[in-house]
């Protein structure tokens, strides 16, 4: 939500002169990011259940499987998930639900998720580095307090209280 008001806020005050609109571009999150989100959330709920095939986690949200296993290869480097092969195979969670950040989800996915890039603010007296200063810097960091102090679990269960398709969970 925060990302979209956000979004709301700066892309429409940049689309009709451009000049801004590719830098801010990158405050959006991906279906990447968003699907990658939403996979290890599902995880969570099965989290002392053993071991989900990717299959069943792509038909349980309605994913693509060719497209998860991408998402799901960037989340095992990160040490989000982990992975079995096999007839008994499938992913879990690395870790505790209350011990991954969406902020690790999505960096793991997303990469930096600064509003602008570092760009060359060499002439710290330029409108860059004074915009940098007053608002990017603490754009990036009121987005990184957000989303490294929400976990999964706290999503979690936010879902469960909601109660959604009436799952089991195991926390």
């Amino acid at each position: 939500m925060i990302f979209r008001l956000l979004d709301k806020i700066f892309m429409d005050a940049y689309t009709k002169d451009g000049i801004y609109k590719k830098e801010l571009s990158s405050l959006k999150i991906s279906t990447k990011g968003r699907y990658g989100l939403m996979a290890v959330i599902y995880l969570a709920t099965h989290y002392e259940s053993g071991h989900i095939p990717l299959n069943i986690i792509a038909e349980n949200q309605g994913l693509s499987s060719n497209y998860l296993e991408h998402i799901f290869s960037g989340l095992k480097k990160a040490g989000i998930v982990k992975s079995v092969k096999g007839a008994q195979g499938g992913y879990i969670l690395a870790e505790k639900p209350a011990l991954i950040s969406a902020g690790k989800v999505l960096r793991a996915l997303e990469g930096d998720l600064s509003v602008v890039g570092e760009g060359d603010t060499a002439d710290a007296k330029s409108i860059e580095a004074s915009l940098r200063v007053c608002l990017w810097n603490k754009l990036d960091d009121a987005i990184r307090d957000i989303v490294d102090n929400i976990s999964i679990e706290d999503i979690l269960l936010h879902y469960i209280t909601a109660g959604q398709d009436g799952l089991m969970f195991h926390i």
